[in-house]
Order: structure tokens, then sequence, then C-alpha cells
């Protein structure tokens, strides 16, 4: 019974630390494109298919089990996961029941559930019995990491928190402790593989990942992160600046407006001034899509429209085109804005009337800073009835282009109907008529980030007129059209949405992905541009975010640039232990053993040559053995120098007359070795099996073997 425990340990242990390796993986991965439900499921899912995989793919029945048999059952059960996760989210019955921040979470953790263990047991199971599935798990566990540092790219210091303020606030790039994890992940794993499987190649390859992990750190070290351009879900990305300025693409494409981002860090805005907002939270308008080009609402072609905005970053002070119209009615305030990912054209709070550039205190971290000046409304219900709408200066055709919309008689038949109810002191007021508009998309609309009106004809009429479900775009839109359809001037402004709350009594305020917003507007005479903006009372998505005090202090500190935040990090980098230092010395430590690897590997193959008789024979016979360690042949455990040249004949017949003289050299005496070859003969003979190495073997083997560093450990 004792051997028979000991023999469980020895199971399970190496068993437990690779689940949890590859389960940090999974986590990692989950992170960027999930939320908490669905990370905790992933880490289950895995932990749970690797004690299964390793208890019972190799007993009866499943050990008769083909692996495309084995593959096709566990993807046959993902879709089910998958499916199950979708019919949660998609019928009303749970939301109705549970709620609909809870349906969310179930369905997330069913479908990273099913996700996570199909996953693993593929490749635990090609791990059991291929000689290559050892390879793609470590490979699994590399991409995880990857994929997670590509969510800091372009400043995005978000996921996880507690690595990346604890690195921030330390004056460190969060990747860096990200990869730092991802080649440790990845060299743990790959080592224990080795260790458990002794398979003969598996060194090999354990070699080469490291390799490859290590050459990744130092070139992040030593040149930074790639730095692609973000999507551009609603137009307020950089990734529209060239042409026209027309939109390129459908901004009602659903697959790219997800929440797998909302945490993101996009903009840290500082006030000079005191403001609070009337509304609960604060706009911050970058754009508008004002313009019907056939099919959907665009950005405007029309120089005589959406004169009130800020169109393109220039190197002077910009300000608005037309006078604001109840100044006595608007507040001036002024903000510094330091964008953490580019942005197409400049924003500020709701009205900016203009735009100057200021010096940016960290060109690693922002984007781009500068200060917007807004006259923000302060507008009262009381204001807003009965006045007309639309602009006196306005051109029939700019009047025209406000109110022109889709010919669908449907949205005017559906906006009319909302009206009759009205008292009839309000049955003609714009603004009254605008107000039952929004309650009925209050009421009835549901909030979804997943829809299927993308690509319809008219998304907005596919919403308004089908299952009432979508987000921000469908609902402005619509609105909109409803809005032009009783005559009411109307246009969707785009930019971010901020909840006043989220600014804790500070002077800074994080803006998020999440806060990326669209609204109607409407143009009342003697005011401007008024938000009426809907708020779905049902919602299938928690959009609600962590307003992340602390790192929204540090980024508006770093944005002030304080001689304070400059003595916190100070302290912060002499608490405990330099870090900074610490990861210096970490890379250094790295170039140097690569460095030191390669010298004595190609000093090993240098001086055969080189060095006096009596050596020769020794020399050049490890010469050639570790060419052919290099490309993954080498003496195993117990072999014979025979037995081995007699194994690589086939690749190498002259390494067998080597092998011979090298043995009579090393066993002879010292008469016989100075009456063997001269140094030119060995010379000649260790060309000839380098010339067969060369000649026969895999091309791609030859290149990895000049590349790996420490094949010559293998040599035996």
């Amino acid at each position: 019974m004792a051997v028979q425990k000991a023999g469980s340990v020895n199971h399970y242990m190496p068993t437990g630390l690779r689940a949890a390796i590859i389960a940090t993986g999974y986590w990692v991965l989950s992170l960027s494109l999930t939320v908490l439900s669905g990370s905790v499921a992933s880490f289950i899912g895995c932990l749970l298919a690797c004690y299964a995989v390793d208890i019972y793919i190799n007993r009866p029945p499943l050990e008769r089990l083909r692996n495309p048999t084995i593959i096709a059952a566990v993807l046959a059960f993902a879709l089910i996961s998958l499916s199950l996760s979708a019919l949660i989210t998609g019928s009303g019955l749970l939301p109705n029941l549970l709620s609909p921040i809870a349906s969310y979470n179930l369905s997330e953790f069913i479908k990273w559930l099913g996700i996570s263990a199909s996953i693993t047991v593929s490749l635990r199971t090609l791990a059991q019995r291929t000689s290559y599935g050892a390879v793609l798990e470590i490979l699994f566990v590399a991409a995880a990491f990857v994929i997670t540092l590509a969510a800091h790219r372009n400043g995005m210091i978000h996921r996880p928190f507690f690595i990346g303020d604890f690195a921030l606030t330390r004056g460190m790039d969060p990747s860096a402790i990200l990869m730092a994890l991802g080649c440790g992940a990845v060299v743990s794993l790959a080592g224990l593989l080795m260790i458990e499987n002794n398979q003969r190649r598996l060194p090999y390859h354990f070699a080469m990942l490291g390799l490859l992990c290590f050459s990744l750190l130092i070139y992040v070290r030593l040149f930074g992160i790639p730095t692609p351009q973000l999507t551009d879900d609603l137009g307020l990305t950089g990734a529209e600046q060239s042409g026209s300025g027309s939109q390129r693409e459908n901004p009602f494409r659903d697959g790219e407006n997800d929440a797998s981002d909302k945490e993101a860090p996009v903009a840290i805005v500082l006030f000079r001034d005191d403001y609070e907002p009337t509304g609960g939270a604060y706009y911050f308008r970058e754009s508008a899509y004002s313009q019907f080009n056939g099919s959907m609402l665009d950005f405007t072609t029309n120089q005589s429209m959406d004169l009130d905005l800020i169109e393109h970053f220039t190197n002077t002070r910009a300000e608005i085109n037309q006078q604001l119209p109840a100044i006595d009615k608007r507040e001036t305030v002024t903000t510094t804005i330091g964008m953490l990912v580019a942005h197409r054209n400049p924003f500020g709070l709701d009205t900016p009337v203009a735009y100057e550039n200021t010096p940016n205190p960290n060109n690693l971290r922002f984007k781009r800073t500068y200060n917007a000046t807004s006259m923000v409304p302060q507008f009262e219900f009381d204001d807003l009835l009965g006045r007309e709408t639309g602009h006196t200066d306005w051109s029939e055709e700019v009047l025209e282009e406000y109110l022109e919309l889709p010919s669908d008689p449907r949205y005017q038949e559906l906006a009319e109907s909302l009206i009759v109810n009205l008292r009839p002191e309000y049955a003609n007021d714009p603004y009254a008529r605008a107000l039952a508009v929004k309650t009925y998309l209050d009421e009835n609309g549901i909030y979804s980030l997943k829809n299927d009106h993308a690509y319809a004809e008219d998304p907005a009429a596919s919403f308004l007129f089908g299952d009432l479900t979508g987000y921000c775009m469908h609902f402005s839109f619509a609105a909109t059209y409803m809005f032009r359809s009783l005559g009411i001037p109307a246009r969707v402004g785009v930019g971010y949405s901020v909840p006043a709350r989220n600014r804790a009594g500070g002077s800074s305020l994080l803006i998020q992905a999440v806060h990326g917003h669209a609204w109607p507007e409407i143009y009342f005479r003697g005011l401007g541009w008024v938000i009426v903006d809907p708020a779905p009372q049902q919602t299938l998505v928690d959009m609600t975010t962590d307003p992340q005090n602390s790192l929204q202090q540090l980024l508006g500190d770093m944005l002030r640039n304080d001689a304070s935040f400059e003595e916190f990090l100070e302290s912060q980098q002499t608490s405990l232990f330099p870090l900074r230092t610490l990861m210096n010395v970490l890379a250094a430590l790295v170039l140097a053993t690569l460095l030191t690897a390669y010298l004595v590997k190609f000093y090993r193959l240098w001086i055969p040559g080189r060095l006096g008789s009596g050596q020769e024979y020794r020399l050049v016979y490890r010469a050639v053995l570790d060419k052919l360690s290099a490309i993954g042949l080498h003496r195993n455990y117990g072999e014979s120098r025979e037995d081995f040249a007699n194994r690589v004949a086939d690749l190498t017949p002259s390494f067998k007359q080597l092998t011979d003289n090298h043995l009579a050299c090393a066993l002879g005496s010292e008469a016989t070795t100075a009456a063997g070859m001269n140094m030119e003969q060995w010379k000649i003979m260790g060309q000839a099996v380098d010339k067969e190495i060369t000649s026969n073997a895999e091309s791609w083997k030859t290149i990895l073997g000049l590349i790996n560093p420490f094949s010559w450990l293998l040599t035996k």
C-alpha cells in the first residue's frame, strides 16, 4: 500500500503543477475576453479536464478511442456549452427570474467552462499520445500571455489591475511583469513535461522555446511593445483619418462592440474649473453623424453643417466657427485631456469651443495632451419647453440635411402614434414630442451588445421595428430618425459619457472604453444642440465599471506633472526592493547567458583545427557530436559510442569510421596515438561528416540547430 501511495503522489504532483500552469494561462487569457465569472470558469474547467484526462484517457474504454474521435466529442461539448450560454441570454425567462446581470454571469460561466474544458482535453490527449502534443500545450500557455500582453498596447494600463497598478506606481510598464510571468510559465511547463515524459526531442524543443521567450523579453526591453491601432467602434480613434473623412466602417458592427475591453482606460481628464453636470453624466463630444448618405447617417461633407465641432488636431489654437447662443445659460469649463489611445479628432465637454495643444509630460504614456475649453449648458426643463427648432441662419439645404431620413414610412407612423396622447398644450411642442419618443425607447428598449441588426439594409429599422434589442448606436439612430420625421432637426453625437459618480470628488476623471457612447441631439433655437439621450430600463449587460480611483488619481498627477508625483514614484521604487533595477539585472543576466552559450558553442566548433597535436581525436569528435546534437541526435543514457554510430549511420556513414578512430586513440597507448593520423587527416574526416549532415539533414533542423545556443549541452 505504501508503494501505491508513493506512486499516486508521484502521479498527482506533476499533474497538479501542470494543471495549475495551464489553468493560469486560461485565467490570464480570459481577463481580456470575459467577466469575472468567465475567468473563474475557465480556471476550474482546465483543472477538472487535466485531472480527468490524466486519470482516464489511457484506461478502458477511452484507450480504444482515436484522437480525432475524442477531439470531435469535446468540440461537440463546447458547441453545446455555447448554445446553452446563448439560450440563457437570448431568452427572457432567466433574465426575468434572476436579473439580467446574474443571467449574463451564468452565461459566461457556462460558456468558458465548456471552452476551457474542451481545449484542455484536446491538448492533454495529444500530449499523452503524441510527441508534438506537449509542444502545443507550451505554445498555448505562451499565446495566452501574449494576448494578455496585447491588452497593454497603446498605453492601456488595465487588466489585470493588481499587476497594472503595482507596476505603474513603481514607474514600470505592466507588460514587463506579464512578459516575465509568461516566460516563467512556459519554461516551467516545458521543464515539467520534459521530466515527466522523458521524451528524446523535448529537451531540444525546451531549449528553443526558452530561447524564443528570452529573446522576446530582451526585444521588448530594448524596443518596447508594438502598438497597433485600436478598433474604431464609434469612429473615435484614428482608424479613419485618411481619405475624405467619410465613414469607412459600419458603426453597427456588433462583433467589435463587446464588453471585453470595457475597463480599458482611453483618456484622463483634469478639470481646471469646478463643474458638476446637471444630468448625472459628463458628456464629451468628439464628432457627429449628421448627413444621411442613402443608407444611414454619416459624417457630414457639407461645410455649412456642424460648425460647432472641432474636426481636426492642429499645432495651433483652434476655435469653433460660430457664436454659441444662450451664453447666459452656459458655464465656461477648461479641461486638460491626456489621451492614452490615439483619436481621430479632439473631444471636450459639451460643448467644446476651443482646443490648444499642451506640452506632453510623459510621451511614453500619453499619445497627446491638450486643453479643451467648453461652454457647458446649464439648461433647465422650462428652458426647453416652448422652444422652436433650427437656426435662423441655416439655409434650406442645411435644414433639409438635418431632417433627411430613410424612406421607410414606419418611422413617422410610430413617432406620430407616440405623441397622440400628449396634453393639448404640449401637442406641438418639439421638446415634449422628443420626450415622448425618448420615453418609448426607455420603457421598451433592451440594451445588449449582441444583436442581429448590424448588416441589415437599415440597422435602425431592424432594431426599432424588430426586437428593440441593441446598444447606443441603435437607440440614437432610431430616435434621430423619429425626431426628423416629426420635423425636428436632429443628429447623433459621438464621444464619451462618464457617470458623474466616477469622479469621486477629485479633480481628475478617468475615461474608459465602456464610456464610448452615441446620443441623439436636437437643435433648439436660442439654445443650440441639446442632448436627448434614451436610457433603456432593461439591460442584458452589466456595463458598470470600477472607477479605479487610485489609477485615476495617479494618471491625473502624472498629467499634472506635479513634483509630488515624482516624489511618490521615488518612494515607491525604494520600498521593499528596487524592482526596476531587478528587472534590468535579470535582463542583463539573460543576455549574458545567451552570449556565453553562443561563445561556448562556436568555440567548441572552431577549436579543433587550431589546437596542437595530441588532442585532435577528442576535439574533432566532440565537434561532430555537437553538430549531431544541434539537429536532435545525441547519445542516450547507457548507449555506447559504437551503438550511437550505428544508429546515425543512415544520416552520416563516415561518422562510424570517425568513431572507430577516436576510440582507437582514446583507448590506445601514447605510441599508438602518435602513430595515428595527423591534424589535417582528422580535419578532413570531420569535414566529411559535416558535409553528410548538411546534405542529409532537413534544412529547418540545420537552421534551428545553428540558432539554438544550448544544443551543445546535450552532447554526451
